[in-house]
């Protein structure tokens, strides 16, 4: 039998006179004139259980102290009139005890399991079992679980199949470090965790598993950041026989109803945008649209101009509503910004009554040129105008896209919910010292079939079918078309200087598959880490994690990395440099 008929934090008004029994943790205990006071804390939530004078386990109530585990028995109650707290969700109600077991004690906590309470991360990430008994990160975990709940139903209801890919394959260049794990069956060679399952589902669609997703566990031994983990987890998806436009549909579906699990409602239809479009209006090519602030091309407007630092370049400009009365501390922050973003300069110009604008730079401009900028960019008087200047349009739109953010962007990361599509970007993304083109993804990205003929005589102006899903400014996934045809493969190899020999030493497996009929297929991962991030409004992929590592990439809770001991080291065949 259950040792507990409900969760506390379940209880409501409709409870009312319901015999219970709960268990969980005292998060507080008040003794007021003989009668007892705990909140008794669960996954669920906080309910306040009440010992009156004279009830059984009251004398032992008083010995109760912080993060005891305990089991009471008792009736669901109204509170009070005036005690009603409307900040809690059982807040209506209390637990009048009939019966209370200590089921075992605690020593006092190292930190507050308060959410109110700031406490030092390092500290939090040793104690983590600690540290997810506070509701906002309990409370974080369940809405993960409810996100991927929605998610598998939805992949399912599609057709598609969860099949698991292996963790240990071999080590493959794909933009990241691999971690290597030494073989003591075969020393001297390595296995390596893979950085998504791109290959093997590209495999399961020439097996004619025709439909595949797997919530995959991926690695990648980088440089961490708030939105970045040396082990992740993605909605990893594959599917032959279908376009872009299929994949982009099966996505936002799963998507749509992993968001509407966590929050109740369905978001809107996700926008599209081109990359060339993003670029030109957002600077970036993960916009967040939650904002206007858009930038405009300038280059035509300062082609011939008098003003050396915008004659002839790429020029880029934005207006940042209401601030035109910023402090010049304030401007000389913003162009020390632009500079370290790597822009030679940072032009501010303030926006007076009439239109009429005011900076030192204004005097090197003709009357055509202010015109031009009153036209182009239509400032209202308050406002701020900044513009970048750049040999490259692109550099000067990116620039400017950072300044956008920094000055636009909510505060909250899930206010509101804006969803953007992302499609068409560029195949190559620059080319080699040796004239080479740079791929912008993987070498199994199908080109625009628009652009075929531009891939020898225009490569870098080659669009692909890669796409995309942006939320609030973050990238949440991406994906592509991928090439099947083994003609198409051979050209795109021998475009990015890849020789056959190299191809078939880092990608043998693959090609061998695809000589025996790979079907058309597409794919796509979505990162369920940031998606959970931003539904919960967290700052960072660790507080959605339960045992995250820190921003250096160490385990506070296990210590790990750490050393081993020296017989594992020489059953695998590895011998370290000694210490100097």
């Amino acid at each position: 039998m259950s040792m507990r008929t409900h969760y506390a934090g379940s209880l409501r008004a409709s409870d009312e006179g319901t015999e219970v029994a709960l268990c969980g943790w005292v998060a507080h205990r008040r003794d007021h004139g003989g009668v007892v006071f705990i909140d008794l804390r669960d996954r669920e939530g906080i309910v306040q259980v009440v010992l009156d004078p004279g009830s059984p386990g009251t004398a032992l109530a008083h010995s109760l102290r912080s993060e005891y585990v305990i089991r009471v028995e008792g009736t669901v109650r109204r509170r009070p009139e005036g005690m009603v707290n409307p900040k809690e969700p059982t807040g209506e109600i209390e637990v009048g005890v009939t019966a209370l077991d200590v089921l075992n004690e605690a020593e006092p906590p190292p930190f507050p399991l308060d959410d109110r309470v700031e406490v030092d991360e390092t500290l939090r990430l040793r104690h983590r079992y600690l540290d997810l008994r506070r509701p906002r990160m309990t409370a974080n975990l369940i809405t993960r679980a409810k996100l991927v709940s929605a998610v598998r139903a939805a992949m399912d209801a599609a057709g598609f199949i969860d099949v698991e890919t292996p963790t240990l394959t071999r080590s493959t260049p794909e933009g990241a470090r691999d971690f290597l794990v030494p073989s003591r069956l075969m020393p001297g060679t390595f296995f390596a965790l893979p950085q998504s399952p791109q290959l093997f589902k590209q495999m399961l669609m020439v097996a004619g598993l025709d439909r595949y997703y797997q919530v995959a566990r991926c690695w990648r031994d980088e440089d961490l950041r708030a939105d970045r983990q040396l082990e992740f987890t993605q909605l990893d998806v594959e599917a032959s026989f279908v376009d872009q436009e299929d994949i982009l549909g099966i996505v936002e579906e799963a998507v749509a109803r992993g968001v509407e699990a966590v929050t109740g409602e369905r978001p809107k239809p996700f926008p599209r945008l081109t990359w060339a479009e993003a670029m030109t209006r957002y600077g970036s090519d993960k916009p967040d649209t939650r904002f206007g602030m858009e930038l405009c091309d300038l280059s035509a407007l300062f082609a011939d101009s008098g003003f050396n630092a915008f004659k002839g370049k790429g020029v880029a400009g934005l207006v940042v509503p209401g601030k035109g009365e910023m402090g010049r501390n304030q401007l000389d922050g913003l162009t020390d910004r632009a500079k370290s973003l790597g822009a030679s300069g940072l032009v501010w110009m303030r926006v007076r009554d009439g239109g009429v604008l005011e900076a030192p730079v204004v005097k090197f401009l003709s009357e055509l040129e202010q015109d031009g900028l009153r036209t182009a960019l239509a400032p209202s008087p308050g406002d701020l105008v900044l513009v970048v200047a750049d040999p490259s349009l692109r550099k000067a739109q990116s620039l400017l896209g950072t300044l956008r953010v920094d000055l636009g962007a909510p505060e909250r990361l899930d206010e509101p919910l804006a969803f953007t599509w992302v499609v068409e970007f560029p195949l190559f993304e620059a080319l080699s010292g040796e004239g080479k083109p740079i791929p912008a993804h993987h070498p199994f990205t199908r080109p625009h079939p628009e652009d075929l003929d531009k891939l020898e005589s225009d490569p870098l102006a080659v669009r692909s079918m890669a796409y995309d899903l942006v939320l609030n400014g973050i990238e949440l996934g991406s994906g592509s078309v991928r090439i099947h045809d083994s003609d198409l493969q051979s050209k795109i190899f021998t475009l990015l200087g890849i020789e056959l020999e190299v191809a078939r030493e880092r990608f043998g497996f693959l090609l061998d598959a695809f000589r025996f009929g790979a079907p058309p297929h597409a794919g796509f991962a979505v990162g369920l880490d940031r998606l959970t991030m931003i539904l919960t409004g967290e700052s960072s992929i660790r507080e959605v994690i339960a045992f995250p590592k820190t921003q250096s990439g160490a385990d506070p809770l296990t210590g790990a990395p750490a050393p081993v001991d020296h017989v594992q080291l020489r059953d695998l065949g590895i011998a370290l440099p000694k210490p100097k």
